[in-house]
């Protein structure tokens, strides 16, 4: 039986394009640097914040460092405003909480990370949210996904990992965990499908379905 159910966060269990985008524009207009698109921002995001704003500033940058202290400070402050749920998520995500443990892994910081997840979520849906602290290398690492399921005192073979992007279905595999790419983010089926992912979740529902069915056939 599966018994929990660990979720990447970005392009997964919330749409927070539009918000990282704005922090990142808000830290290059200071500085006057070049403002990045909503598509630049789609294809920069999934390694981590670090690697996001090495992307976003121009080659070389002298003050990088800075450039990403700037941001990590700011974004640990965001207002949400652009940031959305997905359609019927919630209520999946109860159901699934009356059998099973619920989890985030991701690679946004940590301090961010826990803003949203208290700005959108009821307190205690999630038994376990962890984010870039400084303690794990980033994902596609399978570090963190194998603290957290000691965290949930669960085997990793008993974890489902859920995202969206190239770096999950990396880490599902090497954390021991079995993997659904979702297909409402910010990766094509194809960039997915080159990166080793065999199970597709067009929407909530849908993905609540393949994990009963993981169930019945473990």
């Amino acid at each position: 039986m599966i018994r929990a159910v660990l979720f990447d966060l970005d392009g997964t269990i919330l749409d927070t394009l539009s918000d990282i985008r704005r922090y990142v524009n808000d830290m290059l207009r200071a500085r006057s640097y070049p403002e990045i698109s909503l598509e630049q921002t789609r294809r920069y995001v999934g390694d981590g914040a670090r690697q996001l704003i090495d992307r976003a500033l121009p080659k070389d940058a002298p003050d990088a460092e800075a450039c990403f202290e700037a941001f990590r400070s700011a974004f640990a402050h965001n207002d949400q405003s652009e940031t959305r749920l997905y359609p019927g998520e919630l209520a999946v995500l109860k159901r699934l909480k009356a059998t099973k443990k619920l989890a985030v892994v991701t690679n946004k910081p940590q301090d961010a990370a826990e803003g949203c997840i208290r700005h959108f979520f009821p307190e205690g849906l999630f038994d376990f949210v962890g984010g870039d602290m400084g303690m794990f290398p980033c994902k596609p690492d399978p570090s963190l996904a194998r603290y957290c399921a000691l965290s949930l005192r669960v085997s990793p073979a008993e974890c489902v990992f859920v995202g969206d992007g190239e770096t999950d279905v990396l880490t599902a595999r090497r954390a021991g965990m079995r993997g659904v790419s979702v297909l409402w983010g910010y990766r094509s089926k194809e960039r997915l499908e080159e990166a080793g992912a065999e199970l597709f979740a067009q929407n909530f529902s849908e993905l609540e379905k393949i994990l009963e069915n993981m169930d019945i056939i473990y």
